[in-house]
């Protein structure tokens, strides 16, 4: 039997980036980095529009899995149509990525049916990003008390939604912005997305005529812009963002959006989880991202590309909750043995486990040099990455070496051993095994 361990050829590149270096690691004939592109992608997994590749033989791993369904197992084949249930990617994020939100299974479908060019599949895509140098981005509504105190202390945000457009959201929730009572956050949803999708529909000679005062406002007023700022970011924040994002998009609607959304910022490790339907904006950074294989994207600003505002206004879910709430809480990772020499280290593997069963991740560092963590065996596939430092990976008898941005996909029910030859030896790995939780699309 093919023994269940292949490295794998992956990736999009770019200028000074996390992803290009990762993908510069793998030799290919067909990759060249462009100096002057300034972010990039890596894509490992079996998605069709850039799907990862046998090393040696060139073969895609899409055909490798469907001429051997036990490198999925039976169970996660015949569920997930013989394809990979999850993308693993990396990011490189130097300038603001859309303002967008990802259909669930049911819309995938019929965006999909209805416009191929611009959805091109028919898969749902929940997503988890996970930092792995300092990240910010726009994530989810914010609490509903923010928004209403921006809405006074923003003229230009005030003036562009109008005046009864803001009153009305405004008095909708007074009084109960918190409160946890089904009638009133369905209230508070219905007035969250009237306001919301009144900014959306702006013309938008009226968002560049009011981003110029907005924009003015935030030179002059530095720490006492927005009133001083909300309970999560700061007036000063605020307005260092405002600049920022204008020298990237000027004049764009995502100038007022981001009054709407919880502006977040991720130090190395922490993570966060977005269902399907929930708006966000990646601003800056290098991340790991996992989520349900997909490319369906739902854009309404930050971006040249294609913008479907109807679709974006009415999908979202609109809850409503401090980024605290969607920020991930890693555990340790059950199924691992780490030798002596990893214990004495403090060497770990963390696991970052959504409440969805397409995919959970593990981060594992080896901090020293013969430091090792066997992995249990698993009833579903898994994809490593190394993001730092230098060592191996072995199923059974076969060892290869491991460099940053070296990837291997590892089958199911295959016990693998990671070994460190260097004081800083991180790994990525993306797995799905089904465990009883939900799939994306709801179902168990």
């Amino acid at each position: 039997m093919q023994v269940p361990l292949i490295r794998l050829q992956c990736g999009k590149v770019g200028h000074e980036s996390a992803a290009a270096k990762f993908a510069a690691a793998t030799p290919s004939n067909k990759l060249s980095i462009e100096q002057e592109k300034p972010y990039s992608e890596i894509w490992m997994g079996t998605h069709p529009t850039l799907p990862s590749k046998d090393v040696q033989t060139q073969r895609s791993l899409l055909d490798l899995i469907q001429d051997n369904q036990a490198l999925m197992s039976t169970e996660i084949s015949k569920k997930y149509g013989e394809k990979l249930p999850f993308l693993f990617k990396v990011l490189s994020i130097r300038k603001a990525l859309s303002i967008q939100a990802h259909p669930n299974k049911k819309l995938a479908e019929e965006l999909h049916e209805k416009d191929p060019k611009n959805y091109p599949d028919d898969n749902h895509k929940p997503e988890m990003a996970i930092a792995i140098t300092p990240f910010d981005g726009l994530c989810g509504f914010r609490p509903l008390k923010e928004i209403s105190h921006f809405l006074s202390t923003v003229p230009s945000l005030r003036s562009v939604i109008g005046e009864s457009a803001a009153k009305d959201f405004q008095d909708a929730v007074s009084g109960h912005e918190t409160s946890d009572s089904e009638k009133d956050v369905e209230k508070n949803k219905k007035a969250l997305q009237a306001a919301f999708s009144t900014l959306m529909k702006v013309e938008k000679s009226t968002i560049a005529s009011a981003a110029k005062e907005l924009v003015a406002s935030a030179e002059k007023e530095a720490d006492k812009f927005a009133g001083g700022g909300g309970p999560s970011n700061g007036g000063k924040e605020l307005a260092d963002l405002v600049i920022r994002q204008n020298g990237q998009y000027e004049g764009d609607i995502g100038l007022f959006v981001l009054f709407f959304l919880n502006y977040v910022k991720l130090e190395i490790g922490e993570a966060m989880f977005l269902k399907a339907d929930d708006i966000h904006a990646y601003l800056s950074g290098d991340i790991i991202e996992c989520m349900a294989s997909s490319d369906n994207v739902v854009r309404a600003g930050f971006t040249p590309k294609f913008q479907d505002v109807p679709t974006l206004t009415t999908m979202l879910t609109y809850s409503y909750a401090p980024i605290s709430e969607q920020k991930m809480h890693p555990t340790d990772y059950p199924y691992v043995t780490l030798n002596s020499t990893a214990y004495s280290s403090s060497s770990s593997a963390i696991l970052y486990d959504p409440p969805i069963e397409e995919f959970s991740v593990v981060k594992t560092e080896l901090k020293k040099k013969g430091a090792k963590a066997t992995f249990e065996a698993i009833a579903g596939p898994s994809i490593f990455i190394c993001t730092t430092g230098e060592g191996t990976i072995s199923v059974g008898p076969k060892i290869e070496e491991v460099k940053a941005g070296f990837v291997y996909f590892v089958g199911a029910t295959a016990e693998c051993v990671l070994e460190s030859e260097s004081e800083d030896f991180t790994t990525f790995k993306a797995f799905c095994e089904l465990s009883g939780k939900e799939s994306a699309n709801g179902t168990k």
